[in-house]
Order: structure tokens, then C-alpha cells, then sequence
């Protein structure tokens, strides 16, 4: 089964999204809310901002995961020895953001974070009953005032040949929050693992909204809609010569919504920081 491509606009949208979700962790959208010139005009100005700014002065803080990571202290991927090839800022609504970037940036974040809660929404639709009724509260509401859903703004930069042997852009991993809305990245790379095990290119086109489930919402719906593994492969020839911008917004419920008998939200980010090394 294969990620399907499913235009926003249809009738039949929310069931086909969410049978694709079920089936590989992943859907794609078309024609969605969200204007293309906004997020082409948000990786140009972040690329100046990381090859021509100060991003040094934003640089984290490991209290509250805010501000610039830089390549030396990016994230090494569960089960993976190697530090990615990247480096990245962490956009919150209460963090640190350049003056310059923020309206902006900003914009998108709302933008993004309201047709999240629309596609939850179409999640709980077309969830079994059994499944539904191990949700907690209404999964839009989990995300209703949280203070902890993420948007990364990812830079890969060009390689140089000179990179540690065995090191990629980002390795094969999982992400921790409900779902994640990705606006398909300025360059191609992303691949999503199916269930017989073979890497599949994610349909990227540039203005495709591509989705995912995480582990979130893998372990409140008890493993029904699988938080699948997925990667940023090196690119090769004249294509390694580019960077890549990306724009993962990660949902996250508040700290209190349980997730299951075993986990808050709060108990299982601090666990899965803490595997990542940056916590």
C-alpha cells in the first residue's frame, strides 16, 4: 500500500486521507488551505537567516527546547549512533524569534495549527469505536491552548563530501507528537518505510501538504494508527550541492492530556527527549 495523494476539496477526502494514515502512517494533501507564497516566502527568509544572520544568539535553551541548534548539537536518532547532517530553530508562540521573522512565521503557525485540528477531527470521524473510545477527550481538544506544539524550521545544508562517514540528513525515525503537517520541502528526500520494509519516496511536489501519525498518537489509539519510520536521504551529483529547507509543525497535546494507562503527554516527551540526547 502506497502513501495516497488525496485532494483537500473532495467529498471523500477525510476517509481516504485517514485509510492512508491507517495503512502507511502517511497522506498527502492537495489544493489545502494553506498558500504556497507564504511558505516559499518563509524558506527564503529563514535561508537568509541561517546562511547570512546571527543565529548563534537564539541558540537554545535546554530548559525550554526554544531557539538555534546548531549542526554540533542536532539531534542523533533513536537507535542511531551519528549526529544528522542539519541544523534547525525551534519556533514557539512564547520563545525567542527574530523581530524580523516573526509576523511571518508566526502566521503559518496558526494557519497550520487550526487545519491540524481539522484533520484530527477527521481522524476521530473515521476511527473504529473500540479505538475512539481509548481517546482521552476529543483529539482537537488536546491541542486546544497547548503551549507545546513545535514548528521547526530545518536547514540541510549542502554537503561538502567532508561529512562523517554514515551520516544523513536526518536517519531513520519516528516522531513523538499526534501528527506532524510538512509543506513539501524546496528539495526532495524524504522517504517513508512501508510495511514489507522497503523505503518509498513520499509524493513531494512543491505546494503538497504531506502528514504523519506519531508516536502520540500511536500509543492513544494503542498501535491502530501506526507511527511509521521515515528519513532524509543525502542527496547525489549537482543536487548535493543545495541546501534544503523544511517546515515540520509537530502537534502536541498540553502536558496533562493522557495519552494512555502508561503516559501523559508531558512523561512521554521528557522520555522521548531524553533518548534524543537533547534533554
Amino acid at each position: 500500500m502506497q502513501v495516497q495523494v488525496v485532494d483537500y476539496r473532495e467529498k471523500d477526502a477525510p476517509k481516504r486521507f485517514v485509510q492512508s494514515l491507517r495503512d502507511t502512517g502517511f497522506g498527502v494533501l492537495t489544493h489545502h488551505p494553506i498558500k504556497q507564497e507564504l511558505v516559499e516566502s518563509i524558506y527564503q527568509h529563514w535561508y537568509d537567516f541561517f546562511q547570512h544572520g546571527d543565529p548563534e544568539q537564539y541558540a537554545y535553551d535546554p530548559a525550554t527546547q526554544d531557539g538555534y541548534f546548531a549542526p554540533a548539537i542536532s539531534e542523533t536518532a533513536k537507535g542511531h549512533q551519528k549526529k544528522d547532517i542539519k541544523e534547525y530553530y525551534h519556533v514557539y508562540p512564547w520563545g525567542r524569534i527574530p523581530e524580523s521573522l516573526k509576523e511571518e512565521i508566526l502566521t503559518y503557525y496558526k494557519l497550520a495549527s487550526s487545519l491540524a485540528a481539522e484533520l484530527l477531527d477527521w481522524i476521530e470521524q473515521y476511527s473504529p469505536e473500540d479505538v475512539a473510545k481509548l481517546y482521552s477527550e476529543p483529539l482537537s481538544s488536546m491541542i486546544n491552548n497547548t503551549p507545546n506544539t513545535l514548528l521547526r524550521v530545518l536547514h540541510y545544508p549542502p554537503l561538502s563530501g567532508e561529512e562523517e562517514p554514515g551520516a544523513v540528513r536526518a536517519a531513520a525515525h519516528e516522531d513523538i507528537n499526534l501528527i506532524t503537517i510538512l509543506p513539501a520541502a524546496n528539495e526532495p528526500g524524504l522517504q517513508v518505510q512501508l510495511k514489507d520494509g522497503e523505503w518509498f519516496d513520499v509524493p513531494a511536489d512543491f505546494g503538497q501538504l504531506i502528514i504523519n501519525i506519531g508516536d502520540m498518537l500511536q500509543e492513544a489509539s494503542k498501535g491502530y494508527f501506526p507511527s511509521t519510520s521515515h528519513r532524509v536521504i543525502n542527496p547525489s551529483g549537482e543536487e548535493a550541492k543545495k541546501s534544503r529547507i523544511s517546515l515540520p509543525l509537530f502537534l502536541h497535546p498540553r502536558d496533562e492530556v493522557v495519552l494512555s494507562e502508561r503516559h501523559t503527554q508531558e512523561s512521554y516527551l521528557l522520555e522521548r527527549l531524553k533518548e534524543l540526547g537533547v534533554k
